[in-house]
């Protein structure tokens, strides 16, 4: 009985975590394989390209846990960096003005996706579709031609280290931890919820079902504006044309990797880690392979089906186990 209960108790941890358990599989298959992945210079790429996913996917997957998608913060990563760029073309500028700037107009375009879905009403799929596009375009006008060479000062943004680990890890780092105590910690927190799960017994229940996801679709704009500022930081160039393009799914991908319903309700901090960690791992595990270019494309499109498939297997083996739990504690009692 002993043993059966120890065993039911790995197959719920296995269960909670399977990504986990497949990165871990992953990152030893392909270290045994290249005897490279785990060399300085490329984790240090992997935590880095780890680090601005994770900057935009903490509020996107804190707003689809709400109940709410934005599709729309790779354009406004482009925006932010576009912005960022002319800010600090040839150096000219304050690093701390382009970063202001940048979080500035991403949180607009997350104020025109608030107030659209949450006072107009319209739905948050189609409405961050449609700024996806506008605010692309809005991104090319602000810098028709690419800009390069912003300066060192600006550069350490991108590149730069603190005991030896890149700043934008160190950023990432700190916004889990405030993710997490704000979800876990907080009555709002518990309140995005309760919000995902039911909205109209949200709203009985006393929860302030529209100043929520507004708050939360300006902060996913804001964050997006300021991830594009730590790429244009790296790279030293703001092509307003392609810095960004496809994020968005990249984003949703890594979110939906880690266990966040896209139906809403459920989620967590550590599982958001998991996704980024195992989305940035992969496309490095491909490049280290020698696979080319347009099969790294094939395999993220099909982690986005398997994210979703991986979610619909674990609730159906998550309802079996607390069935079988549920069992267990009946035979006991009689």
């Amino acid at each position: 009985m002993k043993n059966n209960r120890l065993a039911l108790a790995a197959l719920e941890g296995v269960i909670r975590t399977p990504l986990f358990v497949l990165l871990i599989v992953m990152v030893l298959a392909v270290h045994f394989t290249t005897d490279s992945f785990f060399a300085w210079q490329n984790l240090r790429g992997v935590l880095q390209d780890s680090a601005v996913i994770a900057i935009v996917a903490i509020p996107v997957a804190i707003l689809l846990i709400s109940g709410y998608i934005d599709l729309s913060v790779g354009s406004s990563l482009a925006l932010g960096g576009v912005v960022a760029a002319v800010v600090m073309d040839k150096g000219a500028g304050e690093p701390a003005v382009a970063i202001v700037l940048a979080m500035l107009a991403g949180a607009a375009v997350g104020l025109v996706n608030a107030f659209a879905v949450t006072v107009l009403g319209l739905n948050s799929f189609i409405t961050t579709l449609g700024t996806l596009t506008a605010v692309r375009g809005v991104a090319q006008l602000v810098s028709p031609a690419p800009r390069n060479n912003f300066g060192d000062e600006f550069g350490f943004l991108g590149v730069g280290t603190i005991a030896g680990i890149p700043l934008s890890v160190w950023i990432a780092g700190i916004l889990l931890v405030v993710a997490a105590v704000f979800l876990t910690l907080t009555p709002v927190g518990r309140q995005v919820y309760a919000l995902g799960v039911n909205r109209e017994a949200a709203y009985l229940s006393g929860v302030h079902v529209k100043v929520i996801p507004f708050v939360l679709f300006v902060l996913s704009g804001a964050f997006a504006g300021f991830a594009g500022t730590v790429v244009v930081a790296r790279i030293n160039s703001a092509p307003a044309g392609q810095i960004g393009s496809g994020f968005e799914l990249v984003v949703l991908t890594a979110v939906l990797l880690g266990g966040v319903a896209l139906t809403g309700g459920e989620g967590t901090v550590f599982g958001v880690l998991v996704g980024v960690l195992f989305y940035g791992a992969l496309n490095n595990s491909l490049v280290l392979l020698g696979v080319t270019t347009f099969w790294q494309s094939v395999a993220s499109g099909l982690a986005l089906i398997a994210a979703i498939g991986l979610s619909v297997v674990t609730h159906a083996l998550r309802d079996r186990l607390a069935a079988t739990k549920a069992r267990r504690l009946a035979a006991t009692a009689a």
